[in-house]
């Protein structure tokens, strides 16, 4: 095996770091061991699915690799970004310490990142699938469509392409997976999307939203969840992201005034995305009526 370490900017709560890819693991596409503090997944290289097996640790990330794929430092990349190994958490929190609302806070929990997914069309279907549904369920869903339609390799199963998604027949897939005609609809129209060549990665936070709000069952808590998971941009308020047990946590810093994104704030995503494990959607009643309408 060969072994990558990357070393992240500033201190990590390695803990933390693990445990929104282990509340969100993909039954049969991926697998944590929290008491090992490590994670295991594939990860397309080189025009092949890697199996990757992530060890999280307080002063670095060690990357299990085969070692027969080519250029393996070629990885180090993509994975320092959906770990987000490149923010500088000591200078996060030097820059929060100066509110006397947020400073305690993160002296309590520093170290947190705002870890996204691998890729993006990974992050735009897995929150379309989880849509107004538990996290539990949303993994089941997902875990239906890598068995059914997932390739294996390497004990794993990866996820199907956009083309690939998009050619299923409606009825067949709904029937599959289990989700609704609606649901159905826009995973369908987003696969089609993106097998057109569409990619989120390239436009600001604003053109990301307003792009997600243009397709069918799309609203605004879904493009806000989106900007942080797949774009992890760091200033957006994803509205009632905490269940009312979180709610009634102290830890959870709030702060009001507009965001870079248009949205409004509450507590800084950096927070409320890592440092806690949120359901996957928990969209509010304006939009849920919305979306079920779409």
């Amino acid at each position: 095996m060969t072994l990558l370490r990357l070393f992240p900017q500033g201190p990590t709560d390695c803990e933390t770091a693990l445990r929104t890819p282990a509340a969100h693991a993909i039954p049969g596409a991926e697998e944590t061991d929290v008491p090992g503090r490590v994670h295991t997944r594939l990860l397309h290289h080189a025009g092949a699915p890697v199996r990757v097996t992530v060890t999280f640790a307080e002063d670095q990330i060690t990357v299990g690799l085969p070692d027969e794929i080519p250029d393996p430092d070629g990885l180090a990349a993509p994975i320092r970004r959906w770990l987000d190994l490149d923010s500088d958490t000591a200078r996060i929190a030097d820059a929060l310490a100066t509110d006397p609302l947020i400073r305690p806070l993160v002296e309590h929990r520093p170290g947190i990142r705002l870890i996204g997914y691998p890729a993006e069309f990974e992050a735009v279907i897995t929150t379309v699938v989880g849509q107004q549904v538990s996290l539990a369920a949303a993994r089941t869903f997902m875990g239906r469509l890598v068995i059914a339609y997932g390739t294996s390799a390497a004990g794993l199963r990866t996820l199907p392409a956009p083309r690939e998604l998009a050619a299923i027949p409606g009825t067949e897939l709904q029937t599959a997976v289990g989700l609704t005609h609606s649901r159905t609809r826009t995973l369908r129209t987003v696969a089609q999307r993106w097998a057109d060549g569409f990619t989120l990665a390239h436009l600001t936070t604003d053109e990301a939203r307003g792009a997600l709000l243009e397709l069918p069952g799309m609203g605004p808590w879904t493009a806000d969840h989106l900007t942080v998971r797949a774009l992890q941009h760091p200033d957006t308020f994803v509205p009632a992201t905490w269940s009312p047990a979180e709610r009634s946590d102290p830890s959870p810093p709030t702060r009001h005034g507009p965001s870079r994104s248009g949205g409004r704030h509450g507590a800084p995503t950096r927070s409320c995305t890592c440092g806690r494990t949120p359901p996957t959607h928990r969209p509010g009643r304006k939009e849920r009526a919305s979306e079920a309408r779409s």
